[in-house]
């Protein structure tokens, strides 16, 4: 009996070291497996990205993401050039029954690496309704093994909407009446607009409805805002400079007494490539040129009282640039750091306020002020737009901002 259990035992421990053994060889065989997939994923899951801006939908950037620490700092280190950018990360438009890369080259723009990607960002919006192949090759990475395939990622740029929405939203100067040497006007947009033939869609008009020859500074590239939605339109300072060959050849662009027309034409697209859902017009006097420089010891602070979050305001003898009033003036404690908080101009762009993200104290405080804040006209602080290079030096500011300084109580 005795040797007929150990016999029967041994036959159940020779079946359990076999299973054990089948069991050892499918953890291995799974273990080597899961290895496996682990390195082909580690490959596989660099992913390319397309981010567009809320605000505009053909605005994108495309980001190379999942790389791996090291290559993130090598690929930083190496400072590459744009040749070899464009080699590791291209960008095409997607030509119809292609499905590699372009024969067009790259599209432009400006690449960098961040913390845990490499972003490009392209120079100007998509088209609408066209797709873009975008084509990473990590063998090209520095210290790359060179066996690595290209990881390619195809976008569909939004259709154009068949109904036309983006209005002109306003036009500065707001004033209804201009010096004779008005510098510039600011068109607002509802929406972004196309870059290119932006000229072509407008017009200044005189009051028989005859337009001013050649009023602009036509720039090639145009000055938009990195929103698309806002340009800067400059007339020709030579309409404007006395003593210059336009202005005695063909004379001012506008002249004081008359009345004039800023027209902007429906057709002028936008950045949907539908056109506008309406046409524009400012009407506005011309009064004589301005040539004196601002002087901020003209100007009238209305101060809030302390403990309050109420507006700061500094009216202004005359109206000022728009857009660089928002920007070149700032309030700051004295002593102290600048204070944050919003900036809106009023009045036809006579009146600043500043509302602060906190309670004004009790104390000192300043403007601080950049001297490249403009007029209407283009007049700097310490220096008018028509001083000589060479004569009126004097007049001239050497400091690059003025203080204005105030109380809160």
């Amino acid at each position: 009996m005795r040797r007929t259990i150990a016999k029967g035992q041994r036959g159940k421990g020779t079946k359990g070291l076999k299973r054990l053994l089948q069991l050892t060889i499918l953890c291995l065989f799974v273990s080597l497996s899961l290895c496996a997939e682990k390195n082909t994923a580690s490959q596989d899951q660099v992913s390319i990205r397309w981010t567009s801006d809320p605000a505009d939908s053909y605005k994108v950037v495309v980001e190379v993401y999942s790389l791996s620490a090291d290559a993130i700092e090598r690929l930083r280190r190496s400072k590459p050039s744009l040749a070899q950018w464009r080699s590791l990360l291209s960008v095409y438009v997607e030509q119809e029954g292609r499905t590699g890369a372009s024969d067009l080259p790259p599209m432009a723009g400006a690449y960098r690496v961040e913390s845990n990607a490499l972003r490009f960002e392209p120079q100007f919006r998509l088209e609408p309704g066209l797709k873009y192949r975008a084509v990473f090759r990590p063998d090209l990475l520095p210290g790359g093994s060179g066996a690595a395939a290209p990881v390619t990622s195809v976008y569909q740029s939004p259709r154009r909407s068949a109904t036309p929405a983006t209005l002109v939203s306003r036009v500065y100067p707001s004033a209804d009446t201009l010096p004779e040497n008005l510098l510039k006007f600011y068109v607002h947009f509802t929406a972004p607009m196309s870059r290119g033939n932006s000229y072509d869609y407008i017009r200044l008009r005189d009051a028989n409805g005859k337009d001013v020859e050649l009023p602009f500074l036509e720039i090639g590239e145009e000055l938009w805002d990195p929103t698309m939605t806002r340009l800067t339109l400059i007339i020709d300072p030579g309409r404007i400079k006395r003593g210059v060959r336009p202005l005695e050849e063909i004379g001012p662009a506008l002249e004081a007494g008359r009345s004039y027309t800023l027209a902007i034409e429906r057709e002028w697209r936008d950045g949907a490539g539908n056109p506008l859902k309406e046409s524009f017009q400012k009407v506005f006097k011309v009064a004589p040129p301005d040539r004196e420089p601002p002087d901020p010891a003209l100007w009238k602070i209305e101060a809030p009282l302390a403990g309050s979050r109420d507006r700061l305001a500094v009216i202004f003898p005359e109206p000022m640039d728009h857009a660089l009033s928002q920007r070149l003036i700032r309030v700051a404690e004295e002593p102290g750091g600048v204070l944050e908080g919003k900036v809106s101009l009023e009045d036809q762009e006579r009146r600043w306020t500043f509302t602060p993200d906190n309670v004004w104290r009790r104390g000192r405080y300043q403007f601080i002020i950049q001297t490249t804040l403009e007029d209407l006209a283009g007049n700097n602080i310490g220096k008018p737009f028509e001083v000589d290079l060479f004569e009126g030096a004097g007049r001239r500011l050497s400091a690059t901002t003025v203080k204005l300084s105030f109380e809160i109580r």
